[in-house]
């Protein structure tokens, strides 16, 4: 059914160039979210750009900024191709320009679901077990324009107990924004904040890391031993952010980055783990209805 569905696409993408300018390109760029530093991203996606230059016969380009607002800036602006973007920055693309990007597809699960949620957490021996321990105590953020780091927690964690806030000073003593996922970490496990959340997709074991997500990267890293840390919160289900390509380019490019990224399972388990940050059962298609309460609540909350 998947290579079915995957096939479906490509071929609408052939007869229907929206917007799609034809005239053949000379390279292809591909952005990458923070989360880890800069230098782990890039030797996560380099075998996906060797498959890209192979597939496009062109020179391709790996770009990771220091924020998730780089990539953002990067679609809008047209001078990135290809991004796998969260939830949250793809609603920030969509309300600045609805015809930027398009989304294509999204990563699946061990179980088959496309969710993950946004994770909670503590040092273990810092007696913080819930977010009423949290109280007066510094809460770790990682980005503004991230799904998991900041938008679905700010929207939820309010409404966990009566008093809590964003503000902060007011139920936290200090709401800190980190810069990504792995400086909330890597901050929490050194003492430096008392707790902060990231993405994990919540299935497999907490010592792992969980199947996939920032914390399962920061043990493959060695940067922490989940025994050393505790969860305590986690968000209902967040759809996947998706893959997206930028609608203006030819549409025969379109088609074959999104084979190309649809079977990089079945060609190369490893490639599709670094890149989908950690254990995948690969690519299914997506389109923009997914995230239409996504796009909401990033509205709302700008509002």
């Amino acid at each position: 059914m998947k290579r079915i569905l995957a096939a479906a696409l490509a071929t609408t993408a052939l007869v229907t160039p929206v917007l799609a300018d034809e005239t053949p390109i000379t390279e292809f760029r591909i952005g990458i979210l923070g989360g880890e530093n800069a230098q782990d991203r890039m030797n996560s996606f380099q075998c996906l750009a060797d498959y890209t230059t192979e597939e496009l016969g062109v020179p391709t380009k790996l770009f990771a900024p220091a924020d998730y607002n780089g990539v953002i800036q990067g679609l809008l602006g047209g001078t990135l191709d290809m991004a796998w973007l969260g939830a949250s920055g793809y609603a920030a693309v969509y309300l600045q320009d609805p015809d930027a990007v398009e989304p294509v597809l999204i990563k699946i699960n061990l179980d088959g679901s496309y969710g993950y949620h946004s994770i909670g957490f503590a040092r273990a021996d810092s007696g913080i077990t819930s977010l009423a321990d949290l109280k007066g105590k510094t809460f770790g953020f990682g980005d503004p324009n991230s799904t998991s780091g900041y938008l679905i927690p700010s929207i939820e964690i309010p409404q966990a107990g009566d008093g809590i806030t964003m503000e902060s000073g007011e139920y936290f003593g200090e709401v800190k924004f980190t810069g990504g996922h792995e400086q909330t970490i890597v901050a929490v496990n050194n003492g430096d904040i008392d707790a902060g959340v990231t993405w994990a997709d919540g299935q497999g074991n907490w010592e792992d890391g969980y199947n996939s997500g920032a914390l399962r990267k920061a043990v493959d890293a060695g940067l922490v031993d989940m025994n050393d840390l505790v969860e305590i919160w986690r968000s209902k289900p967040i759809p996947e952010g998706p893959v997206v390509l930028r609608k203006a380019l030819p549409a025969e490019v379109k088609a074959k980055m999104t084979a190309l990224v649809d079977g990089l399972y079945d060609v190369d388990p490893d490639c599709a783990y670094g890149v989908a940050s950690g254990d995948t059962l690969g690519f299914d298609p997506i389109t923009h209805e997914a995230y239409e309460s996504i796009v909401e609540a990033r509205k709302a909350k700008s509002n």
